[in-house]
């Protein structure tokens, strides 16, 4: 299910969660497996209120008068959503609203490139090219959302007053892929991307108090922590410095996914079959829609990964949740459309036609090992035989 998987790039090798070097099963216990679509369960009796959706993107906008900062997820596959964004970024509400776009799919590492790029001045395609296909994060390298957003986002601010362009901050780890050249260079690289992300936010927007969008897989992005009890997300860590100035938007992408509850979706979904699209409701708390979230599992999964005794990799999920009430880990939830006319985002041809970057993703991957977070970059295993054009791949 293409939800599922794409949160698990997300948190890849050097993810949010736990990688160590080599240890027992007891460094990381792995919870128990999600269960099973196939698995009886009765059909969950929804209650609450009406959660009173409004158009989207002028909604999104006003929050900046009481919040500094919105995030929502980008660039994790839901071609709907990287449309979503385009269009929130050439609205008439824009202009002077945002002063700061900070990304997940871009290094870090290469800042510098990045403000000359976006600022307009002369950059070389392979220069910036690196700010998102050198990252921590496999599926950044094969996106065709950040190719276009960039560029979007420097041709904007040609159009606007130097007081109101904007600057896009680059959030993940500064990885050098240059000197990563063995397993334990891998290990040896920076792998805390939360704390990262929370360090880069508190010294470039929050200690400023600039107003910023933060484009992140959602996992990063919740309220409180992420797992268990102990795993902050990057929202979670900086919160607890800088409280009530951060206004979170999940995104729809069907329930149930991957559990019991997703036969159920398309009859869930009939409660929002008058909604507009795009829409965004701000009235979870006591409503059907925080009841159907909280009782499907929908808030997803969060990927475990560590090295076993025999070097391969171990992956394990654990839900996002935890026990909590979906109300209290999101301000706000967006709707796109039915779960099922949702599109995949494709991978760029010409990515794949570029031989040397192919023989880096080669080489990147089996570094990584054999696992499902490579996947999606991996030369070898991009086809176009198993290529979807739906974002949800499951056949309830």
């Amino acid at each position: 299910m293409k939800k599922l998987i794409a949160q698990s790039f997300v948190l890849s090798v050097l993810g949010v969660a736990s990688l160590g070097a080599k240890g027992s099963p007891q460094d990381l216990p792995p919870p128990p497996p999600p269960p099973v679509a196939t698995m009886h369960v009765e059909k969950p009796v929804i209650r609450g209120g009406d959660p009173g959706p409004v158009p989207a993107i002028q909604s999104i906008y006003a929050a900046y008068s009481k919040y500094e900062v919105v995030t929502m997820e980008a660039g994790h596959g839901n071609q709907n959503m990287d449309q979503f964004i385009y269009s929130l970024l050439i609205d008439n509400h824009f202009p002077g609203r945002i002063q700061d776009i900070v990304v997940e799919c871009g290094n870090s590492l290469y800042q510098p490139s990045l403000d000359r790029y976006i600022a307009g001045g002369k950059v070389e395609a392979s220069e910036i090219q690196r700010v998102w296909r050198n990252t921590s994060q496999p599926m950044c390298a094969v996106s065709s959302f950040y190719e276009q957003l960039f560029p979007l986002i420097r041709r904007l601010n040609q159009r606007l007053a130097p007081e109101k362009r904007v600057r896009v901050i680059a959030g993940d780890v500064p990885i050098d892929w240059n000197r990563v050249r063995t397993r334990d260079d891998l290990m040896q690289a920076p792998q805390d991307r939360d704390g990262s992300i929370a360090t880069i936010m508190e010294k470039e927007i929050l200690s400023k108090h600039r107003k910023a969008l933060m484009l992140f897989g959602i996992d990063h992005l919740y309220h409180g922590s992420v797992g268990d009890a102990d795993a902050l997300g990057a929202v979670g860590r900086y919160e607890r410095k800088y409280p009530g100035i951060t206004f979170v938007i999940a995104d729809h992408t069907g329930f149930g996914n991957g559990t019991p509850y997703e036969r159920f979706n398309n009859e869930l979904e009939q409660r929002m079959s008058s909604w507009p699209v795009p829409s965004v409701t701000t009235h979870l708390a006591g409503s059907w829609l925080a009841d159907i979230l909280d009782k499907t599992e929908s808030a997803g999964v969060v990927t475990k990964m560590r090295l076993g005794e025999d070097d391969k990799m171990i992956t394990s999920v654990a839900s996002v949740a935890n026990g909590r009430a979906f109300a209290t880990m999101v301000d706000a939830y967006l709707y796109l459309g039915p779960r099922d006319l949702l599109l995949n985002e494709t991978v760029p041809a010409h990515v794949l036609l570029d031989k040397s970057f192919v023989a880096e993703m080669r080489r990147r991957a089996a570094l990584m090992g054999d696992s499902e977070v490579t996947d999606q970059a991996d030369p070898d295993k991009v086809s176009a035989a198993g290529y979807s054009p739906f974002y949800y791949e499951g056949n309830p």
